[in-house]
């Protein structure tokens, strides 16, 4: 299954798909399960790690509604699309860098993904008109 599919056959969206966007939409879903699935692994470490699972689960919740929000193609809310994809960039970015302060392979790999998923919502913003 493909998002990118889905969003191309938005009766909507005709000519005018938008990959990055798609991608920003991709990867933030990603990247909500991949922190949820982190801060469950953090729950079960036996050091302290209450800020690195806020921290993911914060980034899930604001990663899922940037997924929601970036594939609705009936009508336009340009300044909430926008406004949500930067905003999901920067606490991607709290959250990577949560996440790399422990030594844990699920906190590397929420990192990286979280890193990934900044990357293309900041890339999506100036595409969005």
């Amino acid at each position: 299954m493909s998002i990118h599919k889905m969003i191309q056959l938005h009766p909507d969206v005709g000519d005018d798909f938008n990959e990055l966007l798609a991608d920003a939409a991709r990867h933030a879903m990603f990247c909500s399960l991949m922190c949820t699935s982190c801060a469950d692994a953090c729950s079960a470490e036996t050091m302290d790690m209450r800020q690195c699972i806020r921290s993911c689960l914060d980034c899930a919740d604001v990663c899922d509604a940037t997924a929601r929000l970036a594939v609705r193609r009936t009508g336009q809310n340009i300044e909430a699309l926008r406004a949500v994809l930067e905003t999901c960039a920067n606490v991607c970015d709290l959250c990577a860098e949560e996440c790399e302060r422990h030594d844990h392979d699920h906190c590397r790999l929420c990192a990286e993904m979280c890193r990934e998923c900044a990357d293309d919502c900041r890339k999506a913003v100036p595409t969005v008109q």
